[in-house]
């Protein structure tokens, strides 16, 4: 983006302005005349215009008191007003214009016939149009003064100040600098930080989302800012939502037109970089897009990401590589610049369910259908790990949905696989703790999140339950019905009591406490 070049002029007639219409007198006419900048500005040149040619020179003469106006133009005005208030009789505001302004007073010593000739008329005891007025009438005179003074002077918006500042704020909000609703400190130049929230369950519906009848959602994703909402479905659309209003977002431009960031086949994960700029998504048919959130513009095709269903994506820290899994059994890493494959790694005899980086970027770990749970060395693709979380009680083994890092502790990680409970497990494979639904059947956990402080973990089993348990207690808090058909995942917003869920059912719902 080309930078803007900012005259240092205007700046100084923003500030101007805001001394202007904040009755800053002294202010404003010590910066008009120590910067040489003028204003210039009057609130309609119409009605200054009509001023002017009306003769209502006590509304004309205190904004021309404001401006800086070439000398002759000057003159003719105040020559103009000593003849009028003369041809009124008013005598002592004539005398006092006449004798006591610096455009007369420079009159005076510059042009003394001109000056002399208004001092012979105040001394009269009568008044003579023609003579006064010489060769023309009032009105062509005050007529003549408008167009010239009208030429000097421009009308701008008022409030530029206040309005730029305004604007810079909604453009920070835009970008996710500001997350809605935060009161800014201007002079520090940061958002006065909020008391964050106590971290509690959420138990009532904010918003349902509908999706059409052959496009559930299949994945959503809070952006890390906390500012958007995106989901993506089995119709290929990608949906960047207002989770405020539960609307989509149509402060993004292509959403307003009407264009949305598509894949050709069904999308089945999406995930935001750290810095909230860029999203990931990857399709049903093995592929992977990156796309810029703001502009919904497609930055990388990743054609043969996978040979399978792409089941996951991640960011690593730095942003300049892709972490993705799939039901080809493998995972991967990829150059954001190069969309080359970087990495793979291969072990697992079925699919990969999820792939997540360790915090420091060194590992990496995932969940599979194979009932396993590796942990990766992230330079070598070495395997450094395999491990399967306790039994499900009714015996055999079950496949794991996700791995998610336990925000209280980073060497620890949350497992969750299809059985009715989760663990919270070293990357060696020892299970920390545990929390248990109880129930024996039908009511395996399919999904699961965190919330960011890690006190809550949620669970959404295929009973169309979503289970609240709290870390502090090791118990079941909470237990409601989320949806009507069988459930397909759970999120939780970076910094709000804020989760979602999704399912068959065609509905994408905010749950608040």
């Amino acid at each position: 983006m080309s930078t803007l070049e900012i005259e240092a002029r205007d700046v100084i007639k923003i500030v101007l302005q805001f001394c202007k219409e904040n009755s800053l007198h002294q202010t404003f006419q010590t910066l008009q005349n120590e910067c040489q900048v003028s204003l210039n500005t009057v609130d309609g040149v119409e009605t200054f215009v009509s001023d002017i040619n009306a003769g209502r020179w006590d509304a004309v003469l205190p904004q021309v008191a404001q401006l800086k106006l070439p000398r002759k133009k000057l003159e003719d005005l105040y020559e103009q007003i000593v003849l009028e208030m003369i041809e009124l009789r008013e005598m002592d505001t004539a005398r006092a214009i006449l004798r006591q302004t610096q455009v007369m007073g420079i009159m005076k010593q510059e042009q003394p016939e001109r000056y002399l000739r208004l001092e012979h008329l105040l001394v009269r005891t009568y008044f003579d149009p023609n003579e006064a007025y010489q060769d023309s009438t009032k009105e062509k005179r005050r007529a003549q003064i408008s167009q010239a003074i009208s030429a000097e002077v421009s009308v701008v918006p008022p409030s530029r100040l206040m309005a730029l500042i305004g604007q810079a704020l909604k453009w920070q909000q835009h970008q996710g600098l500001l997350p809605p609703g935060t009161q800014f400190d201007l002079f520090r130049g940061t958002a006065a930080m909020k008391q964050e929230e106590e971290e509690t369950y959420p138990t009532a519906l904010s918003h349902q989302i509908k999706f059409g009848k052959k496009s559930n959602p299949e994945c959503a994703r809070f952006s890390p800012d906390g500012q958007y909402l995106v989901s993506c479905s089995m119709d290929g659309i990608i949906e960047v939502w207002d989770y405020i209003s539960g609307k989509l977002k149509k402060d993004l431009q292509y959403q307003a037109d009407e264009n949305f960031m598509v894949h050709d086949d069904a999308v089945l994960c999406v995930e935001f970089s750290r810095d909230s700029e860029l999203l990931a998504s990857g399709s049903q048919d093995g592929k992977i897009k990156v796309w810029r959130i703001r502009t919904g513009q497609c930055l990388r095709r990743l054609e043969r990401a996978h040979s399978r269903g792409v089941t996951s994506v991640t960011f690593s820290r730095d942003g300049t590589q892709l972490l993705s899994a799939s039901f080809d059994t493998t995972a991967r890493i990829h150059g954001l610049k190069s969309g080359k494959m970087l990495k793979e790694f291969r072990g697992h005899t079925s699919y990969v369910n999820y792939a997540i980086f360790t915090n420091d970027g060194s590992k990496v770990i995932t969940a599979s259908s194979d009932c396993t749970v590796k942990v990766w060395d992230m330079k070598t693709t070495d395997c450094m790990q395999t491990f399967k979380p306790p039994p499900p009680l009714r015996g055999g083994d079950a496949s794991i949905n996700s791995v998610h890092i336990f925000p209280k502790n980073p060497d620890h990680i949350i497992v969750c696989n299809k059985t009715s409970s989760i663990y919270i497990m070293t990357l060696q494979g020892q299970v920390v703790k545990s929390f248990s639904s109880g129930k024996r059947e039908g009511g395996d956990f399919v999904g699961a999140c965190v919330s960011p402080k890690g006190e809550w973990i949620y669970c959404i089993g295929e009973d169309m339950n979503i289970y609240c348990f709290s870390y502090q207690s090791g118990k079941l808090e909470h237990l409601m019905k989320v949806h009507e058909k069988d459930a397909i995942g759970i999120t939780h917003h970076p910094h709000r009591n804020l989760v979602v869920t999704f399912g068959e059912d065609c509905t994408m719902k905010i749950w608040k406490p």
